[in-house]
């Protein structure tokens, strides 16, 4: 599992010019599954990002984390995320799961991080949806979960 984490002011998404998940201070998470994950993945990655300390304290030092600024979440499925772009010009997308597996392990993940008290949008699995977003800092960060 890989997802991108971004610091964010604002986001949203849209699907045909309709916003299906909007969020004020917290994070945008472009989320990624490969075919070998499992739930222990999405659980393992959940916990981190919740629990991350990137969103900075009185004095501007990263110590606390999306549960201690009581951020939300707009997590949004991605899975050119594992696109393979070392070889030709056009991206393998072979290390992506299924879309019956990563959407089953799409859903659980944003359910882990309901479970431990986030807000959390979503875009809508399998469309063709526009994110727009305030990267606050910025701050990107990478979470794998192997």
């Amino acid at each position: 599992m890989r997802v991108i984490v971004q610091r964010a002011r604002e986001a949203s998404v849209s699907v045909n010019n309709e916003i299906v998940g909007k969020i004020s201070k917290g994070l945008m998470l472009l989320v990624g599954i490969t075919h070998t994950d499992t739930m222990a993945d999405a659980s393992y990655v959940a916990e981190k990002v919740a629990n991350l300390r990137i969103f900075e304290d009185e004095s501007g030092k990263m110590n606390h984390s999306l549960l201690d600024v009581k951020g939300e979440i707009l997590s949004v499925s991605q899975f050119t995320l594992y696109g393979d772009c070392r070889k030709g010009r056009r991206p393998n997308f072979m290390d992506a799961a299924k879309p019956e597996q990563a959407n089953e392990i799409y859903m659980g993940f944003n359910e882990e991080l309901k479970n431990l008290g986030i807000h959390v949008e979503t875009g809508l699995f399998g469309e063709m949806m526009d994110v727009q977003f305030v990267n606050e800092g910025p701050v990107t960060l990478i979470i794998e979960s192997k």
